[in-house]
């Protein structure tokens, strides 16, 4: 099923599994944030090819229920680095 969005953003989104938390910038640009132990891996992503672009999109939508949605203030709490 597909998302209804607009251009309002950025969004937030996480893996089901709690370890990857995304920052989707733009509809070509994202940030990641990986737990990998206690450590916190933050990465930015620009989208370039068209998989990749699919994979923006597929966070968006919310795709197959591999993404779920997070709020922005649990983004900031969770990664205060901006």
């Amino acid at each position: 099923m597909e998302h209804k969005y607009n251009n309002d953003f950025p969004y937030f989104r996480k893996l089901s599994n709690n370890k990857s938390f995304y920052k989707i910038v733009d509809d070509k640009n994202f940030e990641e944030v990986q737990l990998i132990g206690s450590k916190k891996i933050h990465t930015k992503h620009a989208a370039k090819q068209y998989p990749e672009m699919l994979r923006i999109q597929d966070m968006i939508n919310l795709h197959e229920g591999h993404f779920l949605v997070l709020q922005k203030e649990e983004w900031d709490l969770l990664f205060p680095f901006e």
